[in-house]
């Protein structure tokens, strides 16, 4: 672990308020560069300023949004040039704990020295406006089985993590690929994972490290419980790049089965209780037609 450099992927889009200037700060106190990767137009103004370690953040600008897997991409080269053995990737509304990543690296050192070859490792995720921490999981048989970390110190197998927050070996990318960019946002970080499993790396939950992640917008309360909430462009990329996936032949047919369920639970759901309900229940229905059709990209391009 002594060897090991560690490079901060920051995708940013239109942020608003002092967070990413937050999370960058607490990035520098963790890892050896941090690369913000603004995914729209260029402006006159850096996005974050940095009174000391400036020469430790780069900032690029994509000139237009290009979606979340090609600014993911775009950073995991730069982190590159600045010699990563790891990268670790983030949104802008997320705040990870004062001692996430050296937890994160200690732990996939530890999966690495018992055998396993380590895909990606992930902290434990809170949004305080919903019923969190949410819990990793994993597909059992057609089931999905959810680890509950009762004992922080577990290190549990996942299909997939969450991209934000996600500690990738540099050599885990190099034989598994980069982000799928034609799929834009929603799913891209599932897709990845998916596709590590298949090419024999293993994903891990790290229940020691924490981070605090807002998930959606506001919740929507569903039989009582909150659940998360995008607007309805999202669910359109959500569900269009769900049957996309589905229709992968490479994809465990006991893991689409699983997740169809949950997508088809989540149609209902929103159909009935996001609001306006018919522009939800249409870009929903648009995405499917758009997944069954292999059609991909940037919405309307």
């Amino acid at each position: 672990m002594e060897t090991s450099r560690v490079v901060a992927v920051v995708v940013a889009y239109r942020p608003q308020g002092g967070g990413l200037q937050r999370l960058v700060a607490v990035l520098l106190g963790q890892v050896a560069h941090v690369v913000l990767v603004h995914n729209g137009p260029a402006g006159t103004q850096p996005l974050v300023s940095v009174e000391r370690d400036h020469e430790r953040l780069t900032e690029l600008h994509l000139g237009e949004n290009l979606g979340v897997a090609r600014a993911q991409n775009v950073g995991i080269d730069q982190a590159r040039e600045h010699r990563a053995t790891h990268v670790v990737l983030f949104d802008q509304d997320s705040e990870p704990a004062r001692d996430m990543i050296p937890r994160l690296l200690a732990a996939a050192y530890s999966m690495t020295q018992a055998g396993h070859r380590v895909a990606a490792v992930g902290p434990r995720y809170r949004d305080e406006r919903q019923d969190n921490p949410p819990p990793f999981i994993q597909v059992r048989g057609v089931r999905l089985h959810r680890h509950r970390c009762d004992d922080e110190a577990a290190i549990v197998p996942v299909d997939y993590l969450v991209s934000s927050g996600c500690l990738m070996p540099m050599e885990a990318l190099d034989a598994v690929g980069g982000m799928t960019e034609e799929l834009f946002i929603d799913y891209v970080d599932i897709e990845w994972g998916l596709r590590a499993g298949a090419a024999g790396l293993q994903c891990f939950g790290v229940c020691g490290a924490h981070m605090r992640h807002s998930l959606g917008e506001r919740p929507l309360m569903v039989m009582g419980r909150p659940r998360p909430l995008h607007t309805p462009l999202r669910h359109y990329y959500l569900f269009r790049n769900a049957v996309w996936l589905y229709r992968r032949p490479a994809v465990p047919r006991n893991w689409k089965w699983a997740d169809g369920a949950r997508l088809l639970l989540k149609y209902f759901a929103y159909s009935l209780y996001a609001r306006p309900r018919a522009v939800h229940w249409w870009m929903m229905t648009l995405g499917v037609w758009h997944g069954l059709r292999g059609r991909l990209g940037r919405y309307g391009a």
